[in-house]
């Protein structure tokens, strides 16, 4: 089964290595980096879904999806929009609805940071800001019921600005499993690889040991 695991806002494709090094299966997993999608184009979220559905379109389906903040919002509506091709969801810190004073307070505070503290994220400054910007206006709440496949949502438990979002967005999809990783904040591929590498390995055990079983009963 193919996979992609992306990245969250700051982020790299390295912040999977310790957590793919706990996935079985999954070692050859798809982990781009989300800034090299937006060379030679509008730096703004539609530009990196636009990207994902290039992307994905070239892998066999259905396909397993992982994202972490920024990558789990990108995971999420890919998996609204093309329900019968993606197999599993995984959503880290993820959001359903923009936080709208949240972002606005943030991209405030960027505006006073140095260019510098953007280099490392693959982003010039104005684009770091732009993207933000671009994504105040979205919204997922009427579409959440076109997620039929098996979710599996994480939160670090210090991570105040997500997890009410995470216990919301498990009450809004019944059969997704929701999961608060003890100690640890937003970043939890990075804080607890270990942790969540585990959880995402007994989730995916799940998932296949409940179509075995389907298929005995069939």
């Amino acid at each position: 089964m193919k996979a992609m695991f992306l990245h969250g806002l700051g982020q790299d494709s390295s912040v999977w290595k310790q957590v793919l090094d706990n996935i079985d299966n999954h070692t050859d997993a798809l982990c781009p980096d989300l800034s090299t999608w937006l060379m030679n184009k509008q730096t703004c979220y539609l530009s990196l879904y636009q990207e994902l559905e290039r992307q994905c379109a070239k892998l066999p389906k259905p396909m397993d999806l992982c994202g972490i903040s920024l990558g789990g919002i990108l995971a999420m509506q890919y998996a609204i929009e093309h329900k019968d091709e993606v197999h599993s969801l995984v959503l880290i810190a993820t959001q359903y609805t923009m936080p709208k004073g949240l972002l606005k307070l943030q991209n405030i505070l960027f505006h006073f940071m140095p260019r510098a503290a953007f280099t490392s994220m693959g982003f010039q400054k104005k684009d770091f800001i732009q993207l933000c910007k671009s994504m105040i206006d979205l919204d997922f709440c009427d579409s959440l019921a076109m997620l039929t496949c098996p979710i599996l949502i994480v939160c670090g438990e210090k991570d105040r600005a997500n997890k009410k979002a995470a216990i919301q967005l498990q009450a809004r999809i019944p059969h997704a499993k929701l999961v608060i990783i003890a100690d640890v904040g937003h970043e939890v591929n990075v804080d607890a690889p270990i942790e969540l590498g585990k959880e995402i390995k007994d989730f995916y055990e799940e998932v296949r040991s409940k179509e075995r079983s389907d298929t005995i009963c069939i």
